[in-house]
């Protein structure tokens, strides 16, 4: 989980700062493309990329430490792309509108400590104040890893984990279009 965020976040917003950068979307903003279709192809084309990674990782921990899942495969690797795109569009909604590499890095160093820290990848939440688990579940991540678990660990479902899904797939639409709103295609 850590590590889909930390690509998702830090590896896919550079990538359009150093387009913005170089001139490559002044040019593209003379085309037809709109902001929203820009961002679609960036979050598609980076997908697959991580998704690979992910599932390195996860073959390869598992053979290391010998591992075992209980639940289905093929709906672990759903949980993976519907988070991937809700922390790729997140990670875009932040490129999206500065073009200081300093500022994005340290907004996305502000996001990913708390979403660490709440989202239970280090300790379970589960004795924590209400409102200290409610805050963990605004966060993408948290969402990953209890679908994920819950899948992994307890053979859990789809309706089990539907609403976690959910809400991925509305925080990443969200995130989609308030960053092609908010999206400059130019320095200013």
């Amino acid at each position: 989980g850590m590590n889909m965020m930390f690509s998702c976040l830090f590896g896919v917003g550079y990538v359009v700062l150093r387009y913005r950068k170089s001139g490559f979307l002044k040019r593209l903003h003379a085309t037809p493309l709109t902001a929203f279709e820009f961002l679609s192809a960036q979050v598609l084309s980076r997908l697959g990329l991580i998704l690979i990674v992910t599932a390195i990782l996860y073959v390869g921990i598992g053979a290391i430490i010998g591992s075992h899942n209980a639940g289905n495969l093929l709906l672990l690797a759903l949980v993976g792309v519907v988070g991937a795109l809700s922390m790729i569009a997140l990670g875009l909604t932040i490129a999206a509108r500065f073009s200081s590499e300093e500022l994005v890095g340290g907004l996305l160093n502000v996001l990913t400590w708390p979403m660490m820290l709440l989202s239970g990848i280090w300790f379970s939440l589960e004795g924590s104040p209400r409102w200290v688990q409610w805050v963990a579940h605004v966060f993408p991540l948290t969402h990953v890893l209890d679908a994920a678990r819950a899948v992994m660990l307890d053979g859990a479902g789809l309706p089990q984990i539907a609403p976690n899904l959910l809400y991925l797939a509305a925080t990443a639409l969200a995130f989609l279009a308030f960053g092609a709103w908010s999206f400059r295609w130019r320095i200013e």
